[in-house]
């Protein structure tokens, strides 16, 4: 059994390609199916991520991909095990017309960039090459161009961070120093 990894921080420019599109009101459980949204183990996760929608996902992602989704992305309870396998193939960054709260909070938390970019479902397809500067939420893919709404301070510094938990033991060893 293998441990959860240790993901750091993204580049500030995302390359890679389009890894899939989902649809609006999609539920992140199902990329390894509700009855596996309580196992962390990276292994046997690989065995089952999007196996329901493209049995050779797995071999196809590289690191530096991304997906995308379309209005109400992660919708449902926000399980995080999706999102660890996604992670450990490579997904370095979720766009979407739209996130459910619950999805959003958890993921920056963990230190996704998960970027607002309206047209993006429609703009890209799977296997589009895209370049995602994450701090200004620019996507580029072709000859196109699509702006959103960059993350907000606290965000930036959450995923600049590697995730919210290593920000806050980074805040905490700052205050507690002699001054």
């Amino acid at each position: 059994m293998s441990a959860v990894r240790d993901y750091p921080p993204p580049p500030d420019v995302i390359r890679g390609r389009v890894a899939w599109v989902f649809g609006d009101d999609f539920d992140i459980d199902l990329v390894i199916g509700v009855e596996n949204i309580k196992s962390y183990d990276a292994d046997f996760l690989r065995g089952k991520v999007m196996r329901a929608y493209d049995p050779e996902f797995a071999d196809r992602v590289r690191p530096g991909d991304v997906i995308v989704g379309g209005r109400n992305f992660g919708y449902g309870h926000p399980h995080y095990p999706p999102m660890v396998a996604l992670r450990d193939l490579g997904i370095a960054a979720v766009l979407a017309e739209s996130f459910s709260p619950g999805f959003w909070r958890g993921e920056t938390y963990n230190g996704m960039p998960l970027l607002t970019v309206p047209g993006i479902s429609t703009a890209v397809g799977t296997g589009d090459d895209v370049a995602v500067d994450w701090r200004r939420a620019v996507v580029r893919s072709g000859g196109t161009e699509l702006r959103g709404e960059p993350p907000s301070e606290r965000a930036r510094r959450v995923i600049e961070a590697g995730g919210s938990l290593k920000l806050l033991l980074a805040e905490h060893a700052a205050d507690s120093r002699p001054r």
